[in-house]
């Protein structure tokens, strides 16, 4: 079952789910538009390397704008911190931003209930787009879950603007298994 916009808004006024900064107009029918947040990371390495912390440069967005490059993964985030401890968050891209030839979160839409934080926004190109600090990025949707609640306690928790990968730290886990 999906949340309502209605029914949205109504969670993020009783506590349900935290939306921070939670505005109205931003509340669609069954889903709520996330913001592009100031701040963008690119990893600076020629090779990103899945078993190693990676080197990132970060990027702050000016007033007018900062243009994306085709071939460049950006990780974003949003402005507002979302999350709920009975609610199972969905963010994809808004139509009208794939429409711009940008790919937003194509991999990895799914929250994990008892996250909250700003979301890592994963932003790929297609051609050259200038995108803007506050623009409409994304849309999250909220199902309801249903069996025993086991809130997340992960290594993302309470993120503040984007984070880098931290799958390193569990490829040391998987070969200190194997060892």
């Amino acid at each position: 079952m999906i949340l309502t916009g209605p029914e949205i808004t109504q969670a993020a006024h009783d506590g349900r789910l935290t939306i921070n900064p939670f505005k109205a107009d931003q509340v669609n029918p069954n889903s709520y538009n996330v913001r592009l947040g100031p701040t963008l990371l690119t990893y600076t390495a020629p090779v990103i390397d899945a078993h190693q912390p990676n080197p990132t440069q970060a990027v702050e967005i000016g007033a007018d704008g900062y243009v994306l490059q085709p071939g460049e993964l950006y990780l974003g985030h949003t402005l507002e911190r979302v999350g709920s401890d009975l609610f199972v968050p969905l963010l994809f891209g808004r139509s009208s931003v794939g429409r711009l030839g940008l790919f937003v979160e194509i991999t990895a839409p799914i929250g994990d209930i008892g996250f909250l934080g700003q979301w890592t926004l994963m932003l790929s190109p297609i051609r050259p787009l200038k995108v803007y600090a506050g623009m409409k990025i994304g849309q999250i949707m909220f199902f309801v879950s249903t069996g025993t609640i086991d809130r997340y306690r992960g290594k993302y928790q309470s993120a503040a603007g984007p984070q880098p990968s931290r799958y390193w730290r569990d490829a040391a886990l998987i070969q200190a298994v194997a060892s």
